[in-house]
């Protein structure tokens, strides 16, 4: 597999195309809060023509520098004390979420291109109806024995490791409305406490990646990766400023219809 990921963004040398693709994702996230590596991951395979396995490298990649630039803004949010009040809450999660992100990785570089392609199609409808999901309904808190809570935290963190290294994201569309549901966490908070499981999430998935052959498309692409997360912050910020601009009434379900779509051109692939 590593033959068909070397070299493949040879043919893309339109830095001010890569920028505003970029951005596009960043803008996306940032209106609904998001990151928005979701988005990102079929214009790597789609526009991009990275093979399946080096988009999500490189998705991971770009994730985590988004991530680590998100968190100070959301610590200025949301104060460590209060995010420290909730770290039963992250270390609950992450006993699943390491080792999910670990095997998800693991898992990803075994696959088939051919199995990969279908499995990340499947994933991206999955986030599509977690994205209707948490803006639609208003789950209130599972009300679970402290034993039974701990192991539904580790369950569903192992799950959401696993999601997040497959398709490279951080997994916050995922993370939030879990710990919101198994917590009882604002919601804002919770916004924040993603981040902190996300983070060490990420980088587990991206040490075992580094492990594979395939770990040379990033090192090829480190000016396309760059450029594109510098695009993705600057659309970040200027999706958190159009925050609330258009309803989440019209925008979430043309966001969810952006994933459905892409997710039958990644199975076509």
């Amino acid at each position: 597999m590593a033959g068909e990921v070397t070299g493949v963004v040879e043919r893309v040398r339109s830095a001010p195309l890569v920028f505003a693709a970029g951005a596009a994702v960043g803008v996306l996230g940032g209106m609904i809060g998001l990151g928005g590596a979701e988005f990102r991951l079929p214009l790597l395979i789609g526009v991009f023509g990275f093979a399946a396995l080096a988009a999500v490298i490189l998705n991971k990649a770009m994730s985590l520098i988004v991530v680590l630039t998100a968190l100070p803004a959301r610590l200025a949010a949301v104060s460590a004390g209060e995010l420290a009040a909730q770290w039963a809450v992250a270390v609950n999660l992450l006993a699943g979420s390491l080792l999910g992100a670990w095997a998800g990785a693991a898992w990803a570089t075994r696959m088939r291109s051919a199995t990969l392609y279908r499995v990340l199609a499947v994933l991206t409808v999955v986030m599509a109806a977690a994205l209707v999901l948490t803006h639609f309904t208003s789950a209130g808190r599972l009300d679970l024995p402290v034993p039974a809570r701990a192991v539904a935290g580790v369950a569903a963190g192992f799950g959401i490791g696993v999601v997040a290294a497959i398709m490279g994201v951080a997994g916050g569309e995922l993370l939030i409305p879990t710990i919101t549901l198994l917590y009882a966490v604002d919601v804002k908070v919770a916004g924040s406490l993603s981040l902190v499981v996300s983070l060490p999430t990420m980088l587990v998935a991206f040490a075992r990646y580094s492990r594979d052959s395939s770990f040379v498309a990033l090192r090829r692409n480190l000016r396309f990766a760059v450029i594109m997360v510098a695009g993705s912050i600057t659309g970040a910020l200027l999706g958190g400023l159009l925050l609330g601009l258009i309803p989440n009434l019209v925008l979430i379900p043309v966001l969810a219809a952006v994933l459905l779509v892409s997710a039958v051109k990644v199975a076509r692939h």
